[in-house]
């Protein structure tokens, strides 16, 4: 049964008239997760828009009834593997699927959202998987993903969110020093992310909680990761340094549970 420590957080900001709120959340299987209590979260938290990574299915093997959000999916051609969606109270005036590189494009990893003041967009980034087996591949996928991102934000500003599969910095996990050479935390990973921050993007939980300690939104499944919060913090609300002066808040629910993951938040106003 899904269950939570205390009351689920809602936004201080929520009921701002003018601001949004959005939530990004890998659900590691959402027909999993429906099962745990997805939709009392997705109901109480009431999101603007509502990003879903890892949903793990292909059309046509849920029916989430989602009413007053219109919904978009990209699936993997690989069965039970991957994939996004996002919900959305807006009708966006355009969506596209992939990042129109073929390479990249077969599982199901981005979604993107034209509003008429930005785009949002929601990404799965590639697992650079044991012994580091998919790195070389990773590196490529960030090269092309932060071209991808840099030529909308010549357009207008971008929102980009999603399970980003690195921690930053140290801050960002519990156990620095013994995963130095793993995947999510390898050098090669924590500099693409620091290229891109360095290409006019902003790590928005860190903008507003430069210091913050022990706040993970991913733990483990083995060894008790989480009831020792025993995590990293891999789910990221990017934003374009353009939109600096529009962000509000940005939060992590750990106290949410149902996945491996718990959702992260970004209030714009």
């Amino acid at each position: 049964m899904f269950t939570t420590k205390g009351n689920i957080k809602i936004s201080i900001y929520n009921n701002l008239e003018d601001n949004m709120k959005f939530i990004s959340w890998n659900v590691n299987g959402i027909r999993a997760c429906v099962t745990k209590g997805f939709l009392d979260y997705f109901k109480e938290v009431d999101a603007d828009i509502f990003c879903l990574q890892e949903t793990k299915l292909q059309e046509g093997q849920i029916d989430l009834n989602l009413e007053g959000y219109y919904d978009y999916w990209n699936y993997a051609q690989k069965k039970g593997y991957s994939g996004t969606a996002i919900f959305t109270k807006k009708k966006p005036i355009s969506v596209s699927y992939g990042i129109d590189i073929e390479e990249h494009d077969n599982e199901g990893r981005v979604i993107t959202l034209e509003f008429e003041d930005f785009y949002f967009i929601t990404v799965y980034t590639p697992n650079s998987q044991s012994e580091l087996k998919r790195l070389d591949y990773r590196m490529k996928w960030e090269d092309d993903f932060r071209e991808y991102l840099k030529k909308l934000d010549n357009i207008k500003p971008v929102i980009v969110c999603g399970d980003l599969n690195v921690a930053h910095k140290e801050i960002d996990l519990k156990n620095p020093k013994t995963n130095r050479k793993n995947a999510g935390f390898t050098d090669e990973e924590r500099e693409k992310l620091t290229t891109l921050l360095n290409n006019g993007f902003i790590d928005t939980y860190r903008y507003f909680n430069p210091n913050k300690e022990g706040i993970y939104s991913w733990w483990s499944y083995r060894f008790n990761a989480r009831k020792n919060n025993s995590g990293w913090r891999i789910d990221y609300f990017l934003a374009s340094e353009k939109l600096k002066d529009r962000l509000v808040s940005a939060d992590i629910h750990t106290e949410i549970l149902g996945s491996d993951h718990c959702p992260v938040e970004l209030v714009l106003k």
